[in-house]
Order: C-alpha cells, then sequence, then structure tokens
C-alpha cells in the first residue's frame, strides 16, 4: 500500500507539472583486488610458479583496477602487469638494517607491487620505509601510487609485533588521508592484524575511512566517497597460504 502511496504521488506531481527529484547515479565501479602470494622461496607456503600461474589466473577473471601484491620478487612485475593489462605499477623492495634489499631465492629482490590502470593513475611513485619497526631484520615499507583520479597503496606489516603492525597501519593510514584531500584512496595489504584482536586493526582506521577485511589478516581502507559495493575471498587454492580478497567501490 505504500508503495502504491508513492506511485501516486508522483503520478499527481507529474500531472501538475512537477519533476520528481533525481536518483543520484553511481559513480564507475573499481575493483582492488589483495595478493599475498608468498614468492620469496624461504616461507613454508613457497609453491614455485604454481602460484604465479594461479595469480594470473585471478587477476585475469577479475579485471582489478587496483592490485596489491605482497611477498612477491620484482621480475614478477611484467608477468602480473600483462595479466591486469595497460597500468602503471611500483615495486618496493623490503630491506635489511643495513639498507640493502631482502632478495628472493632466486636472487631478485623481494617486497610488494601496487598497480594501477592506466587510466586512474597517477604519475609521481612513493615509497618508504616505516619509522617503525620490530627486531627482526626485515624493514618493513610502503608503496603508493598518488594523485591521480585516485590514489592507491601496498603494503605488508610486521608479523612478529602486533603494536609495531599497528603503528605501522597508522603511519600508513596518516598518509592516505594527506591524499585523500585530493583523490579518492584506496589501501591494501597484509596487515598481520585482525579485527577486534590484539590489537585490533580497526584501530588505524582514521575518520572518513572504512575498511573491509577478510576474516583474516588482508584488509582494504577505502576513503569514504568511494561507495562500498561487494567483497569476497577468492581460493588460491593450495598455492599460497592466502586467499585472494577482492573489493569493489564505486567512484563519487
Amino acid at each position: 500500500m505504500r508503495l502504491l502511496a508513492r506511485l501516486a504521488v508522483v503520478v499527481s506531481l507529474a500531472l501538475l507539472g512537477f519533476a520528481a527529484p533525481p536518483v543520484a547515479a553511481a559513480g564507475p565501479a573499481v575493483t582492488v583486488l589483495q595478493l599475498n602470494i608468498c614468492h620469496s622461496g624461504i616461507a613454508g607456503c613457497f609453491t614455485g610458479d604454481a602460484v604465479m600461474a594461479k595469480a594470473v589466473s585471478v587477476i585475469s577473471s577479475v579485471r582489478p583496477q587496483v592490485l596489491s601484491v605482497n611477498e612477491s620478487c620484482s621480475g614478477d612485475v611484467a608477468r602480473l602487469r600483462e595479466a591486469m593489462g595497460p597500468a602503471r605499477a611500483v615495486f618496493v623492495a623490503a630491506q635489511r638494517r643495513d639498507g640493502t634489499p631482502v632478495r628472493c631465492v632466486n636472487g631478485q629482490e623481494y617486497g610488494n607491487i601496487v598497480m594501477v590502470a592506466e587510466s586512474l593513475a597517477g604519475t609521481a611513485p612513493a615509497t618508504g620505509r616505516y619509522a617503525a619497526q620490530d627486531s627482526g631484520n626485515e624493514m618493513r615499507v610502503w608503496a603508493c601510487l598518488p594523485a591521480g583520479a585516485l590514489s592507491a597503496c601496498t603494503t605488508h606489516l610486521s608479523a612478529s609485533s602486533g603494536s609495531t603492525a599497528l603503528a605501522q597501519c597508522r603511519e600508513l593510514l596518516a598518509r592516505a588521508v594527506t591524499y585523500a584531500a585530493s583523490a579518492p584512496v584506496l589501501v591494501a595489504g597484509d596487515m598481520n592484524l585482525r579485527y577486534q584482536g590484539s590489537p585490533n586493526v580497526q584501530s588505524c582506521n582514521p575518520a572518513g575511512f572504512y575498511r573491509k577485511g577478510d576474516g583474516s589478516v588482508q584488509h582494504v581502507f577505502a576513503s569514504s566517497n568511494l561507495a562500498f559495493v561487494s567483497g569476497r575471498t577468492i581460493s588460491m587454492s593450495g598455492t599460497t597460504d592466502h586467499p585472494a580478497w577482492q573489493v569493489t567501490v564505486t567512484m563519487p
């Protein structure tokens, strides 16, 4: 009955020459895909080329506009970008305490990748090492592609200290807040923090952002002008110890 009444009002307004209020149209959809591919060759989850073949398959199926990849080797960029299509890419190597890069067993640098579709990407990549670090010999880093139609960042935070991971998360999200002054922002990565964990990953979510997680340690943070549409995990079929995590939003 309420629906019929509303329709009657709309019809009556039209007959009287009044236009119904416009419905705001959603902007274009943007999909971010988060992967931890365990490709260093050092960790027990390493499966060699099997994980690369699976990653290529998932990327080709999802067709993300933003791709975040952790535990990758520098040589993985070209193969993953081919699957993604035209995109700008930044690779940042994790560092040893002496500033030298961590390396995969194949000799390539080990770290993180962020890619953004060419139509959305900025042209001035930014990378850095966190001020807070745990006692291990792998210094955690971040990489961003800011100042395009949207800004996007990736990271892989401390696995041995929750308090350090939280400090790192807050440092990167503070940077994301500055980017949000000029464009929508997406931050993705393996945060090694859980929702309602100790510490709680939600504690690094700043005002003006929201978080969507895979139920474990992978998360996507989005500026609030990006409307959440959906999120889902995608099985990596035993090729790594993390599922793929896909989040779709719409642009303002």
